[in-house]
């Protein structure tokens, strides 16, 4: 009897994985060159990846992206892939986490296939190398970050050997090549996926500004996002985005930004589970503001450990371009709680830290941080409101600020921070101190003994 049941449970399941052609079978695969190397790129769907490995992936929450490395130099590359996601599993924890997929017979097939099908990290000179990488699973989005590094010692001995003139051009090449690439993860819920930034308004018929015009179209929009029939004052406009739809979802993908679920009673379910629970749920739906005469085009969030604790931004694409780039006018704002109402279609609506001149720094900040920014700078949107006699949104959450919108000309290639450039227009006020009272002076002095005991 047991040795049956052993017969049967081998002959369960048979292991059977099916050839991928690459990259005519995958979805939107994307490619970049730098110097002599190029990197395609591409996250196969749960079914694609099914297919392909016969095993169930999606249902372990893993995902399989598929790198493809032309090595046209000849030097030795590596393939960082900590740098992917420290968090990445190697192919015998997915042989071990899927195994029950295929029959007892087929198991060691399974665990072999899998390490046949990864990627090697060493990149051989005038080679094209392709294979996986298993990821943990992201959604909405995700930012691939593929660091290639050339081999220090092949470097030191090619640059020992080399004849005048190629010495100098070896030397000239960069040691490590960055490749960033922003992946849309779609499932048919998130709003980005219904966006058509061309469909908004026709390409020909919108003015394309110089600095100085964006500037002063900047200045005349209205402060603050509505309600549906235009009216109330909401959260404040306080940020622009100067960049095409690619280089807007790359540059906040890879600042750590996903992107949110359409309102829908699947969503709306889930928000009130989350919120009932403190789990956290980071795509979260965002409630509807307007502005331009229609709600918000894309919105973003940076979840953290709850679903009542995230950044949040909306963004509208503007009816005028700057420099031949789209323009993208929005609000920020940093989640603090959640409190119930009958005025959201989720019946709950997240409570805003008032601070809310500190949130636009942080988006600023983040990315500055990696390397997203060329030019920035402040112009005025709204009254400025104080500490003490705040503004109030739609949902009656209090906010002070100072009334200016950050600006900010997005970077396709990364720039180093002491590079970025200050468009010199308005200047902002501090964030954090301006929430501050009197009674925080005693936190900052000056070192002159002298003008402190005057103090």
């Amino acid at each position: 009897m047991l040795g049956a049941l052993l017969a049967l449970l081998g002959c369960a399941t048979r292991f059977t994985p099916q050839p991928l052609q690459a990259p005519d079978d995958l979805r939107d695969p994307q490619s970049k060159t730098v110097e002599d190397v190029t990197v395609q790129v591409s996250i196969l769907t749960d079914e694609q990846a099914e297919q392909h490995f016969d095993v169930d992936l999606g249902r372990r929450e893993i995902q399989a992206l598929w790198i493809r490395v032309s090595n046209a130099s000849q030097r030795r590359l590596w393939l960082i892939r900590n740098v992917l996601d420290p968090d990445f599993y190697s192919a015998e924890e997915v042989a071990s986490l899927a195994q029950g997929d295929v029959g007892y017979a087929d198991r060691e097939r399974l665990r072999q296939y899998l390490r046949d099908e990864s990627i090697r990290v060493q990149l051989a000179p005038r080679t094209v190398t392709e294979g996986f990488i298993f990821l943990p699973r992201a959604r909405g989005g995700r930012y691939v970050d593929i660091r290639l590094q050339a081999d220090a010692y092949a470097e030191t001995r090619d640059s020992a050997a080399a004849t005048p003139g190629v010495g100098a051009a070896a030397a000239s090449r960069k040691r490590e090549l960055r490749f960033g690439f922003a992946i849309p993860l779609p499932d048919g819920d998130f709003d980005y996926e219904r966006l058509d930034a061309n469909g908004i308004y026709p390409a020909d018929a919108i003015p394309n500004l110089s600095v100085d015009e964006l500037r002063a179209a900047l200045e005349g929009l209205q402060c603050c996002a509505t309600d549906a029939e235009g009216k109330g004052g909401a959260d404040p406009l306080n940020i622009v985005l100067v960049g095409d739809s690619h280089d807007v979802m790359n540059s906040l993908s890879r600042s750590g930004w996903s992107f949110t679920h359409r309102i829908t009673a699947a969503s709306v379910r889930r928000v009130i589970g989350a919120a009932i629970g403190g789990t956290p749920y980071p795509v979260a739906p965002v409630s509807d503001l307007y502005a331009f005469g229609r709600k918000q085009d894309i919105a973003l969030q940076r979840a953290r450990r709850s679903i009542a604790q995230r950044n949040h931004m909306r963004l509208w694409l503007a009816p005028f371009r700057a420099e031949g780039r789209w323009v993208w006018v929005g609000q920020v704002s940093r989640d603090i709680g959640i409190k119930l109402t009958t005025a959201s279609p989720t019946l709950t609506t997240h409570v805003i830290d008032p601070q809310v001149d500190a949130t636009r720094e942080y988006l600023l900040h983040s990315l500055m941080a990696h390397g997203f920014v060329d030019r920035f700078g402040f112009v005025k949107g709204g009254p400025a409101v104080s500490r003490t006699e705040p503004r109030y949104n739609l949902t009656g959450d209090p906010y002070f600020s100072d009334g200016m919108r950050l600006v900010v000309f997005l970077s396709p290639e990364p720039v180093r921070a002491d590079r970025v450039r200050s468009l010199l227009w308005e200047e902002s006020a501090a964030p954090i101190a301006e929430g501050q009272s009197e009674a925080a002076g005693r936190r900052v002095w000056p070192i002159e003994p002298e003008a402190r005991e005057a103090r």
